[in-house]
């Protein structure tokens, strides 16, 4: 059996995106440290890498980073930390320094006895609005499910007219009336599962129980949605009142607790409660589909941009799925506009970021631009969350790109008079679309004008991130690719291997100095036949170094020459017997030299290609603590290669 030294569980809502993108996230930041971890993911499919006990048992820590609930008294004796999915995606690194190395991370205790201090235990825990939003999203991960296959299959049934489920309608078919109504029967078990659910997440078992009955009445009453979350939190802690008054009874009676005195206390406290708050909760309800119903026809452009900025907020988040609540629920009563909105403002984010990419490709590394391409697919089918990442490269620009782009889509989508009778899905339900290929173009509309300003924006911040390094040219820009990205793929501008090879590599160099080190280079590049005068190539090596110094940071200078005695371009590698005095960003000594022999025809082009591959290479602490460590020059050429 495996020893893991960290364990983690995912979980969003839908369980779709946000799920696998934390555990790859969290996967990555172990791997770095060199730890071993295992994720177990609670997507729409179920729970999948669930854990055995002695894996738990072994195990240093636990972190939870979900927004649905997650069985976590399996985790009794352990330290643990809990926060929201979106904090395991976008800090893996601080989550997993901190289970390892932070003291403070409170040990969790299922009978609610933590040895954390108070200010520990809202982190252990999960702060009260967050412990709130995982409640709702229990109800909501088990509600989509129904509320998709319910809106497809009554959506499909309009194939044969909109009134073809009325046998006294002339469009009547029987296999239409049929779909209608076990789409019907689906989409009327939206309140009491949602109910059911999120009181389950609070008060287990007994909770699900007073859940189901308070959600049938909150929906018989009409009172929406609204209605099942309410319902949902007074189901919940109404079970959590009944185990807190009958805690003293003995444990020979839990069997008759959990099997009548709860079910039926619980179901009659809150049954009662939820008869006599229904009348308030369906003036609510119904006060507030009317307003959004009014919008769609007297403020469409106001509604539109409010409906684009929620779902372009937080791609997936809270603020998204209570616009897309809102829409399930009208779809619910017969209201198929105000899902286009919705749906045009969730799709245009990814496949925004598809077209950023196209526009501008240098701007963005190649798993980026690899992302990008992926994200047409996946905005196709209404998944918002691919658009992650480049909203959190830099959030306080492209969040807002992303909303005026969703923004765009919405307004056309409710000012043309669009109708979705499908709750999910994207393109794939575009037959269930009343004006299919007029909602498509809004759709890419909105993603055209949020790519083109994406790229814009991420082709000044690579500018800005270029790297100033050395040359014979003087100082010059080369742009660097970020830390995640893998070292190999750092020489893609020139493959260095053309200009080294074995013989241009000296190990145990022994000089007292700078100009020492540069006249031994000079006289190894005749050596090696690369130039024909070694006293010009040194002087050149000087000249360079008058200009500007050539050393760099962490014991390595890139010293260069150019001069028509030079034949050929190469790259000539020395490390030091010991570290000499060199002019160096972090002012330390110099122990590894590699150095360029330019010809004096060379326009710089070539050189910069091979000079911008090995800044790149230098950009990766891994690549020179490999370089370091190396004994033998293959594995100096090795690394290069």
């Amino acid at each position: 059996m495996a020893k893991y030294t960290v364990i983690a569980a995912t979980g969003c809502p839908t369980g779709i995106a946000h799920t696998y993108m934390a555990q790859e996230a969290l996967e990555e930041a172990a791997k770095k440290r060199g730890i071993s971890i295992k994720v177990e993911t609670h997507g729409q499919s179920g729970v999948e890498h669930a854990f055995t006990q002695s894996e738990i048992d072994q195990a240093d820590g636990v972190i939870i980073a979900a927004d649905k609930d997650v069985d976590i008294d399996r985790f009794d004796g352990k330290r643990l930390i809990n926060v929201s999915v979106t904090k395991g995606m976008k800090e893996p690194d601080e989550l997993i320094e901190k289970i390892l190395n932070d003291k403070n991370v409170p040990v969790y205790h299922s009978s609610g006895n933590s040895s954390a201090s108070s200010s520990e235990e809202a982190e252990l825990t999960g702060s009260f609005w967050h412990k709130m939003y995982v409640y709702l999203m229990n109800g909501v991960s088990h509600m989509l499910p129904l509320v998709v296959a319910g809106g497809v299959l009554t959506a499909v049934s309009f194939f044969w007219g909109i009134n073809s489920a009325d046998p006294k309608s002339a469009e009547y078919n029987a296999i239409a009336a049929l779909l209608n109504t076990i789409g019907g029967f689906a989409m009327n078990l939206m309140v009491p599962v949602l109910c059911a659910y999120i009181a389950e997440a609070i008060g287990k078992r007994t909770g699900l129980v007073l859940g189901f009955v308070t959600g049938m009445i909150a929906y018989t009453n009409g009172t929406g949605f609204l209605g099942g979350i309410v319902g949902g939190f007074l189901a919940g802690y109404v079970a959590i009142l009944l185990t807190k008054l009958f805690k003293s009874l003995p444990k020979s009676l839990d069997g008759l607790k959990s099997i009548f005195i709860f079910p039926v206390l619980g179901v009659l406290i809150s049954g009662t409660i939820m008869w006599y708050i229904s009348v308030p909760m369906k003036d609510i309800n119904t006060g507030m589909m009317a307003f959004l119903k009014s919008m769609e026809n007297s403020s469409p452009i106001l509604l539109g941009l409010i409906v684009g900025i929620m779902c372009a907020s937080d791609m997936g988040g809270p603020i998204n799925k209570a616009a897309y609540l809102t829409g399930t629920a009208l779809l619910a009563q017969g209201n198929y506009f105000f899902m286009a909105g919705v749906s045009a403002a969730c799709i245009a984010p990814p496949l925004a970021t598809g077209f950023a990419v196209l526009f501008n490709k240098k701007a963005y590394t190649s798993k980026e631009r690899s992302a990008g391409y992926v994200n047409f697919l996946l905005g196709s089918t209404h998944i918002t969350e691919g658009a992650i990442p480049f909203a959190a490269k830099n959030p306080l620009l492209n969040i807002p790109i992303f909303m005026i782009g969703s923004a765009v889509a919405a307004i056309l989508s409710y000012v043309t008079k669009i109708s979705v009778p499908a709750p999910h899905g994207g393109f794939i339900v575009l037959p269930l679309v009343n004006k299919p290929f007029l909602w498509v173009l809004w759709i890419v509309i909105g993603a055209l004008i949020s790519g083109f300003l994406l790229s814009m924006v991420a082709g000044r911040q690579s500018k800005h991130d270029a790297a100033m390094v050395a040359t014979p040219l003087g100082n010059v820009t080369v742009d660097t690719e970020p830390e995640s990205e893998p070292v190999e793929k750092a020489t893609s501008n020139n493959d260095l291997s053309e200009i080294i090879n074995k013989d241009n590599i000296a190990l145990d160099v022994d000089v007292s100095s700078r100009d020492d080190l540069l006249k031994y280079l000079a006289d190894f590049s005749k050596k090696l036949g690369y130039a024909s005068d070694s006293d010009a190539v040194y002087e050149k090596y000087l000249a360079r170094e008058k200009e500007s110094s050539t050393g760099m940071e962490k014991g390595i200078a890139i010293p260069h020459a150019q001069d028509k005695t030079i034949h050929s371009s190469a790259m000539l590698i020395a490390k030091l017997k010991q570290p000499i005095e060199w002019k160096t960003f972090d002012n330390k000594p110099v122990d590894i030299v590699i150095s360029f022999l330019i010809p004096d025809q060379d326009d710089g082009s070539n050189h910069l290609e091979y000079l911008s591959s090995t800044s790149k290479l230098l950009m990766h602490d891994e690549f020179i603590t490999s370089l370091r460590n190396s004994k033998t020059k293959d594995e100096i050429l090795n690394l290069f290669k």
